[in-house]
């Protein structure tokens, strides 16, 4: 343990001088003691962190001054979760390992010519290295561990030691734009949780029950009054509900039990919209459903899920019902927190039984919950099925198929009437395309996100720099861009708007137990999908590319990648943008075919008469079960 100390403290010396090192080696020895990571909190900025407009960035390429733009929205305090320990969301989702990286990337950043790339191991920047025009001006990776030792045990170890980090998705590829990502996303999940369950379009007077208020789950309060249902939402720490609530995305808080029943039942008979916000552990609200139902008759929740940090359940991401806020961190923590998913399991198993609904968030938790022994299981299932689906699944796999994801842009003029702009064309390219005539399903997709476009600006979804996201075909998101960068050459747009995604997208992630779940040919734990689509998007026309180890269910559980691409109103950004966008959704679309999925074949089959360019190996008819058995008859 010593040597290891030791080692952690030494890597976090090299990047200082000797005359200072001794200075500082004994405040990093405590960090390292007090943390278990040497944060280097002496060199954390003074200056106000925010997103700042393009212009003011010290660079010699608009690439290099849309890169810092981005990096610092995603360590501005109203975006990031803990700012300090440069997290951005997700409970240990890092921009960077320690502040001299921050300091150093800047740096290279400011010097960063058109003929240079800039390399990033796991938030440490390699330096810059001689390339083309043409090529990426930055390549990120992050946790990038030999996959024997892709543990959480040895991520625990490697991180200590400074040599890994944990970029979750959009944190270390410096493309998070505050909680709107996922308020759209949960918005489309309930909507479509509510045709599918309840076979209703209007969820008013519905109940969706579920916790976290944290850097991400915050969006769930905001997402349940623009679909127009009753939000209820536990969070155990007060900080967190607050801020919502200050916020104005949290109607209402509650510490108490009996009111937060009360005021639920009076909302269900009014159909109000309502988010409330109960300060408390989900697993009490849970159990006390259940003492409704079986004391009453009465089921009071329709829809439930959970979005706590359960890829990381015994270090602050789940925090046991036995257990105040506080008390996190005791030694029988990860006994108690396993209890503690045995306790939720069984009461959403009990109202399970009757008209109510559970899907898992993609936070891992009912593999959590599953390793904590809890009662998960679907006889028959593969290895990717519990007795709930994940909202992939059942969701978001559909959507996927049809080539729609989460694709987002962030105006680089901080301007919000830039973005304005940018609402008032996407709007117009989606009812082109709905005009142009489009298949029921991407119609309906379309629609939803129309109304989104619209209603975005009312629901004042902005938190740190003006982005956008919507969910978009391959179609649309080359059309967007097109659309915005020709309005960038005209002047229509003041500065360059950088494109990006989250990496939960058609073809960004391969998660066994979240994107790529609802694939059930037995590729599901490869992850050629997200490597490709890396390496593709860089020679097709990235400005960055990213690729991690972990990212919402966990280390060790998903390969994922990103990009950003930065238009700036010249022809060569609009091609670049065509090329690489159409690759960067038919590639997911392709696999799900392959895997056999009917809306992804359809929809490549249609792509590939749009695009000469592109063919794609299509499966024949899955063979009949007879067949199959009178071959493999002893």
């Amino acid at each position: 343990m010593v040597a290891k100390l030791g080692l952690a403290l030494r890597n976090a010396l090299r990047y200082f001088p000797p005359d200072v090192q001794e200075l500082l080696a004994p405040e990093f020895a405590q960090e390292l003691r007090l943390y278990g990571h040497i944060y280097m909190y002496r060199f954390c900025p003074a200056m106000k962190m925010r997103a700042y407009p393009i212009e003011q960035y010290p660079c010699r390429t608009r690439a290099a001054a849309a890169i810092m733009h981005m990096i610092m929205n995603n360590l501005d305090p109203a975006v990031a979760q803990f700012p300090q320990e440069l997290v951005t969301y997700g409970g240990n989702g890092q921009v960077f390992s320690n502040w001299a990286q921050f300091w150093l990337m800047m740096s290279y950043l400011s010097q960063m010519t058109e003929e240079q790339t800039l390399v990033m191991y796991s938030g440490h920047p390699l330096g810059l290295f001689p390339s083309s025009p043409q090529a990426p001006r930055l390549v990120i990776t992050n946790g990038m561990v030999i996959p024997n030792y892709s543990s959480r045990t040895e991520y625990e170890k490697l991180f200590a030691m400074g040599v890994t980090m944990y970029g979750q998705m959009t944190a270390g590829s410096y493309c998070y734009i505050g909680p709107q990502g996922i308020v759209h996303g949960t918005v489309l999940t309930v909507l479509n949780a509510g045709r599918r369950y309840l076979g209703v379009k209007d969820l008013a007077g519905k109940v969706f029950v579920t916790s976290g208020l944290g850097g991400m789950s915050g969006a769930q309060a905001k997402a349940a009054v623009i679909v127009g249902c009753i939000g209820v939402i536990a969070e155990v720490d007060k900080a967190a509900l607050m801020k919502r609530h200050e916020q104005g995305w949290l109607m209402e808080v509650t510490d108490s039990l009996d009111h937060c029943i009360a005021r639920l039942r009076e909302a269900r008979k009014r159909k109000e919209v309502l988010s409330l916000g109960y300060h408390g552990n989900v697993v009490d609200l849970w159990e006390r459903l259940v003492h409704e139902l079986d004391t009453t008759g009465e089921l009071l929740v329709d829809l439930g899920s959970d979005q706590t940090s359960c890829h990381n359940p015994f270090n602050g991401g789940y925090y046991p019902v036995q257990l105040g806020f506080a008390e996190v961190g005791r030694a029988d923590h990860e006994l108690l927190a396993s209890c503690s998913l045995r306790r939720q399991v069984s009461a959403i198993n009990r109202l399970a039984k009757e008209n109510f609904f559970f899907w898992d968030y993609g936070n891992a938790f009912l593999l959590e919950a599953q390793r904590a022994g809890a009662d998960v299981e679907k006889k028959g299932a593969n290895r990717t099925e519990f007795r709930y689906p994940s909202y992939v699944q059942h969701i978001m796999g559909d959507i996927f198929s049809l080539g729609f994801g989460p694709f987002r842009w962030v105006c680089t003029s901080g301007d919000p009437q830039d973005l304005a702009v940018t609402d008032e064309l996407a709007t117009s390219v989606l009812e082109e395309a709905v005009a142009d005539g489009v298949n029921p399903a991407v119609k309906l997709q379309y629609a939803d996100n129309i109304r989104w476009i619209r209603e975005a600006a009312k629901h004042q979804l902005v938190v740190g720099s003006q982005a956008r996201i919507l969910y978009s075909d391959q179609k649309g998101r080359v059309a967007i861009a097109v659309a915005f960068n020709r309005a960038i050459a005209r002047g229509k747009i003041k500065a360059p708007v950088v494109l990006s995604r989250d990496h939960h997208d058609v073809s960004g992630t391969d998660s066994p137990f979240r994107e790529t779940s609802n694939i059930y040919d037995g590729s599901a734990f490869c992850a050629d999908m997200a490597v490709q689509n890396f390496v593709g998007d860089a020679f097709r026309g990235a400005t960055w590319v990213a690729l991690h180890n972990g990212g919402g269910v966990g280390w060790g559980e998903v390969i994922n990648g990103g990009f950003g691409l930065v238009l700036d109103g010249t022809q060569e950004a609009e091609q670049k943008a065509k090329m690489m966008l159409s690759w960067d959704v038919s590639n997911g679309v392709a696999r799900r075919c392959w895997s056999g999925n009917q809306k992804a074949y359809e929809t490549i089959c249609q792509t590939m008469q749009d695009n000469k360019g592109l063919v794609v190996t299509l499966p024949h008819a899955v063979a009949e079960e007879r067949v199959l058995q009178q071959a493999l008859r002893p």
